[in-house]
Parts: C-alpha cells; structure tokens; sequence
C-alpha cells in the first residue's frame, strides 16, 4: 500500500466533507442571511467565503512552483463586503474550490514531502495541506455556527438531529452488517 496515495484519497473526501457543510448552509441561507454579522468585529459569512476564496486561489495556484502569498491577492481587501448577491459569493466560493481540488487531485505521493513557501515561510507539501485543512474547516464551522443562529428553529440540521443518535448508530450498525 503506497500510504502516500491514500493520504491524499482520504484528505480529498475530508476536504469535500467540510465543502459539503459550507455549500448545505449557504443553500439555507437568503441575501440577507449571507450579509449579517454580529458586530463590527465579526464576519459575515460572504466575508468569510469571500477570504476562502482568496486564501484559495492565491495558496493553491501554481502551488508547487510559486510562493502562495501571491503578489495579486490583497487580503484586507477579502474582509470587506462588497459582494452584491448572494450568487456572485456562490461563484467565488465555488472557484475557490475548484483551483484547490484541481490542485490537490494533481499531487501524487512523491510530492507530500516537497517542500513549498508560504509568505517565504518553508512547509512541506504535507504540512501546508494540514495547515489549509485547518483553517478552511475553521471557517466553514463558523459558517454553520452563524447559519444556525439566523435560522434558529427552521435550520436543517447538517448532521445527527438533537435526540437521534441512538437511531441513527442503530441505522449505521445494522448498514455495516448487510
């Protein structure tokens, strides 16, 4: 078994994973939902695609050649909301995505422990996976976190209901013997 390959099998589905829970929020949410935050010191969640999306394309992009703070990205400028729709945050969300698994499928096991730079900062290819899956699973909870909170009781839960753990362990086990 080549623990490389599977490495990188197994972090794309985790990475689809916490996509999955970012795109099952956004479907919830309105134009409005996708603008509201807390206060001054928060971010919305087109704010939070918004850097996603930028930490994305310039981290992701010739990835293995060029440093991934690249020279076009302006990151204070990703925390501004000057997103329009909620389709437009949708299609920066999505390009983000699309460049990294466009990226990540193209690596192959030889190539975890190259060595890349971030702000001229030395990571393995490993390493700078780990640290994306991080921060991208971070943000994508805050996402969920501030979905739940606008859509109080009409959210749709994104995993196991309050109360049905016990049938749905009972559901997996009884899947798993079949």
């Amino acid at each position: 078994m080549d623990i490389g390959k599977e490495y990188l099998k197994v972090i794309q589905a985790r990475f689809a994973d916490v996509k999955n829970l970012g795109d099952k929020t956004i479907t919830q949410l309105s134009e409005q939902d996708v603008h509201w935050k807390l206060n001054e010191a928060s971010n919305s969640i087109a704010i939070i695609v918004k850097h996603m999306s930028g930490n994305m394309i310039s981290r992701w992009s010739d990835f293995l050649t060029s440093d991934g703070e690249k020279p076009f990205r302006n990151r204070d400028q990703e925390f501004e909301d000057d997103i329009s729709s909620k389709q437009e945050m949708i299609t920066l969300w999505e390009k983000g995505w699309n460049i990294f698994f466009d990226t990540l499928s193209g690596l192959e096991s030889s190539d975890l422990l190259k060595n890349i730079t971030i702000r001229g900062e030395q990571h393995t290819v490993l390493e700078a996976i780990e640290r994306q899956m991080a921060h991208y699973a971070s943000h994508v909870g805050q996402m969920v976190y501030i979905g739940k909170q606008l859509k109080d009781e009409d959210w749709q839960t994104l995993s196991i209901a309050k109360g049905k753990s016990e049938a749905y362990l009972q559901e997996k086990l009884k899947e798993h013997r079949s």
